[in-house]
């Protein structure tokens, strides 16, 4: 039976997708890095680097506040590893206290019985782990062979959603491993996901006879998790595009480690316009901007964050002072 902590947060999330649907004043989700730096050095991976400081506390406190303002519903903290911000409870603290949702993404290493604890007493909503193969290569040392006692402990002590999401494609050497990766998450109670990712050019291809066989098992097992398989990777699996509206700057906001507004991590500079500036009218700008490289893209959370809008407001090609980024280099995100 679901406990109370369980029973709110999914209350909570319903209205967040009814607040969605009625209104599109507001955004809905934002990622903000609290720390650029990873204790990892995954080779897919440019979303991190082995030198930053995290951000000062009180600028991400005004940061949240600043979200706060724009009605924001959710906000996950993502990096680099986000859990080597010395005072991440305190950060997602006031994420609750904004009333948004609060979410985290991190590799799991830094997880302890006593860390989750804590992270339950600060109210953190959901939290998910990557891990990308069963023992640790070249390519990902997130292995469930080094992190299979993380998800124990997540198991057994953990107040909130928990989700696991392996990937297949560009540079995963074994992709059966995705299968063992999420009958092992089911089997702890906690739900799973997938992800499609790029080849070391930023190339989504299609998926090959072994990769898609895989596919195939991942779709046909349950599918407990709010991040689930669906139909942009239907045609990503094929290297196919997907047509749809991007809200990228609008009801999706990625906040790097410096405080600017961008895309999404794999289009910063765009619109690459501080935190603090950012304004109603730029939220408009972007919601109805055209996205071009949408068709192509592999970043889950912005693409379930359209489908509450796609069926509403039209978007059009929208003039810009830098060049637009190319359509043709498609890109993952951890999201």
């Amino acid at each position: 039976m679901p406990s109370l902590k369980a029973l709110n947060r999914r209350l909570r999330e319903a209205r967040f997708i009814a607040k969605g649907l009625l209104s599109t004043r507001h955004v809905l989700l934002a990622h903000l890095i609290p720390i650029r730096r990873c204790n990892l050095s995954c080779t897919y991976c440019n979303e991190f680097d082995e030198v930053s400081k995290p951000v000062p506390t009180e600028e991400l406190l005004r940061r949240i506040d600043k979200l706060s303002s724009f009605g924001t519903g959710a906000i996950t903290l993502s990096g680099g590893e986000p859990l080597l911000h010395p005072e991440i409870e305190r950060v997602i603290t006031a994420i609750r206290a904004s009333g948004a949702i609060a979410g985290i993404i991190t590799n799991g290493y830094l997880l302890t019985p006593e860390k989750i604890h804590a992270l339950n007493r600060a109210g953190l909503d959901h939290l998910q782990i990557s891990i990308d193969n069963l023992k640790p290569d070249e390519v990902s040392l997130k292995s469930l062979k080094v992190l299979d006692k993380k998800l124990e402990a997540l198991a057994e002590h953990a107040a909130f959603g928990v989700n696991i999401n392996s990937v297949i494609g560009g540079g995963i050497k074994n992709p059966e491993d995705a299968v063992v990766i999420a009958k092992r998450a089911l089997a702890l109670g906690l739900a799973n996901s997938l992800g499609i990712i790029h080849d070391g050019n930023g190339h989504v291809r299609p998926l090959s006879e072994r990769e898609a066989r895989v596919y195939a098992e991942m779709k046909a097992l349950p599918r407990s998790s709010y991040s689930r398989l669906n139909k942009f990777q239907e045609n990503l699996a094929q290297a196919r595009p997907n047509a749809w509206r991007c809200r990228a700057g609008a009801r999706y906001l990625y906040i790097c480690e410096d405080g600017l507004v961008h895309w999404c991590s794999q289009q910063r500079g765009y619109p690459g316009v501080p935190l603090a500036d950012y304004t109603l009218a730029d939220l408009k700008r972007e919601f109805y901007a055209e996205k071009p490289c949408a068709p192509m893209c592999t970043v889950g959370c912005v693409q379930q964050v359209a489908m509450i809008d796609n069926w509403r407001a039209p978007q059009q090609a929208a003039g810009r002072g830098k060049q637009a980024p190319s359509p043709s280099l498609p890109v993952i995100d951890r999201g």
